[in-house]
């Protein structure tokens, strides 16, 4: 791949699978516990937790991005607390992409694994209830092993939209090569100079194979997944 990619093509390849996997695993403990609330809590203001949760899928990604830079820029309310107390600068970081993507990817995590939870039958947490298990206890040995087809459908989807995010990365990371430029944003470059669109291309097949990929291994592990649960 080394010899068919240019250095400048390969970095967006790394930089891509890095910025994906962090907006993957960032987005898991507190997608699972949003999912979890909605599925199960009983609350006030729950469409409206809801509504905030898909809100990323209404909003143009630009308008995502553009909220990003005024809440996480240097002079934002947050970024500039980031920054003053931590020292941490997320936009025009990779880290910022990481999180734009996150942004982006939560929603489709959030909705696959409320699905899963809501599809695990209540009476068999009923019956583990009886038996003097916490609720904590509970959803570690029932909910959670029931659901984990749907946790790993969250996740692959997530993983799968921060791969092919544009409007909201460049809109807050801009797109500067071997820092902030993902496979979208390199597409984008080599789209706009003569003859580039031979790397474009090049770049396209990558981004398909990677998300194909993807989609074979979540589809491979949640039937091992649902094979054992069926066993047990």
């Amino acid at each position: 791949m080394n010899h068919w990619l240019s250095p400048e093509e390969w970095t967006a390849v790394r930089l891509s699978l890095i910025v994906a996997t962090t907006a993957m695993l960032a987005s898991l403990p507190l997608g699972l516990g949003v999912a979890l609330l909605l599925a199960r809590g009983r609350f006030w203001g729950k469409s409206l937790l809801d509504a905030l949760v898909h809100m990323p899928l209404i909003l143009p990604p630009v308008v995502t991005g553009y909220l990003l830079l005024i809440g996480f820029g240097r002079r934002g309310l947050i970024g500039q607390f980031l920054y003053d107390w931590f020292g941490i600068v997320l936009s025009f970081r990779w880290t910022g992409a990481a999180l734009a993507c996150a942004v982006m990817g939560f929603p489709l995590m959030v909705r696959a694994i409320r699905l899963s939870i809501e599809a695990v039958d209540r009476r068999l947490e009923d019956a583990a209830g009886t038996l003097g298990a916490s609720p904590l206890w509970v959803f570690l040995v029932v909910t959670l092993p029931l659901c984990l087809p749907g946790i790993l459908a969250g996740m692959i989807l997530c993983f799968a939209k921060a791969m092919g995010e544009f409007g909201a990365t460049i809109t807050f990371v801009s797109n500067i090569p071997g820092e902030t430029q993902t496979l979208p944003s390199a597409i984008y470059t080599f789209t706009q100079v003569p003859g580039g669109d031979a790397g474009a291309m090049r770049l396209t097949l990558i981004s398909i194979a990677i998300s194909v990929t993807a989609l074979f291994l979540s589809e491979l592990m949640a039937r091992m997944i649902g094979r054992r649960i069926a066993i047990e």
